[in-house]
């Protein structure tokens, strides 16, 4: 029997500081009224569809920061199975391997293990929501022109932490009870990037049997 979520993830464990909304902001009442839907029983698919008069790069921000969240704590729950010795390699079985690229240390495709790429991605992700000129929080603060560029840049590589997790470490979730609310909010994420096309198809094909069993 799976357990409850609070039992299933420790909050103390995320990979980095869940990263909160402002309240009082319109992206704070965009994240309760998304988070609302997500509560209410509502089929998935219809859950990430833009609400009416709702601007687009809001939505896809206030996603982008709650699956960064969610995912964080994913991979700070199964991070002590996936360590330098058992994930050498940052891959998604023997046809995949993720190489770690950013404009700092690592300017070109580098061979990394698994725990410092997660490291890498959750550090990188968070300087850039944290950064107020790629996700403004000011009112009438417009988005920059690249904002979905980025976004896609950010969610694709959050996917990756799906594959590895999914292909390396499925008996680690099933053994602390947590399948059901990985599933979940794997099918949540799966719904909205296919729904607004921020995932170019072919990263996807990792866990495509996967998702056709469980994303109808």
């Amino acid at each position: 029997m799976a357990l409850c979520l609070n039992q299933v993830f420790n909050k103390d464990r995320t990979f980095r500081p869940r990263k909160k909304f402002e309240p009082g902001t319109q992206r704070f009442e965009l994240y309760k009224k998304a988070q609302a839907s997500l509560k209410s029983g509502l089929d998935l698919k219809t859950v990430v569809q833009l609400p009416p008069g709702e601007n687009i790069n809001d939505w896809i921000a206030v996603h982008v920061v709650d699956f960064f969240n969610r995912i964080n704590l994913i991979y700070g729950t199964m991070s002590e199975f996936c360590t330098e010795r058992s994930c050498p390699i940052m891959c998604g079985g023997l046809k995949y391997e993720y190489r770690w690229q950013d404009d700092n240390k690592y300017k070109r495709p580098t061979k990394v293990s698994a725990p410092l790429y997660m490291n890498m991605l959750m550090e990188w992700i968070e300087t850039l929501i944290n950064n107020e000129d790629i996700f403004p929080t000011r009112m009438g603060v417009p988005f920059p022109k690249n904002f979905q560029q980025v976004c896609n840049k950010i969610l694709t590589r959050l996917f990756r932490v799906f594959v590895h997790v999914y292909i390396h470490h499925f008996d680690a979730i099933i053994s602390v009870g947590a399948e059901a609310h990985v599933n979940t909010c794997y099918k949540h994420f799966y719904y909205f990037i296919t729904e607004f096309s921020l995932v170019n198809h072919r990263e996807l094909e990792p866990l495509k049997e996967m998702t056709e069993k469980i994303c109808h």
